[in-house]
């Protein structure tokens, strides 16, 4: 008696499966990669304005306290690219009053060279002038 092959047999379901899913699971990964990076830089951009709002704060009697400012948000942004980083200084520097910094960032997230999301990364910092 000669056995017939099972046409109903379940070998590589399980692959074939994985083969329909894993570009999916792919693109994901790579979305949660990049926009992991994108929030690395949101956080270096705040924690850069924050310094650079601090140093305004206590900056009133130099010779150029806007220009030490600004210099100061550069100078922590280290992981920025320097020429795409935009600083803004609004104060007199007058004691008891306002410094306002604001900086913005480009972002933009690409997934396998599509782009999903693209702008500006903003963060705002306000202190007192001592």
């Amino acid at each position: 008696m000669s056995r017939k092959p099972q046409i109903r047999g379940q070998h590589g379901q399980t692959m074939t499966e994985f083969a329909l899913v894993m570009p999916i699971l792919l693109f994901l990964l790579l979305a949660i990669v990049q926009f992991g990076v994108v929030f690395n830089n949101y956080v270096t951009l705040t924690d850069a304005v924050r310094a650079g709002a601090r140093k305004g704060a206590v900056a009133r009697r130099l010779s150029s306290p806007q220009t030490v400012t600004e210099t100061a948000v550069r100078n922590a942004a280290t992981d920025l690219k320097s020429s795409d980083l935009q600083v803004t200084v609004t104060s007199t520097f007058v004691q008891g009053t306002d410094v306002t910094v604001e900086a913005t960032y480009p972002y933009d997230i690409k997934v396998l060279g599509l782009v999903v999301k693209s702008g500006r990364l903003h963060s705002k910092m306000t202190e007192r002038v001592e």
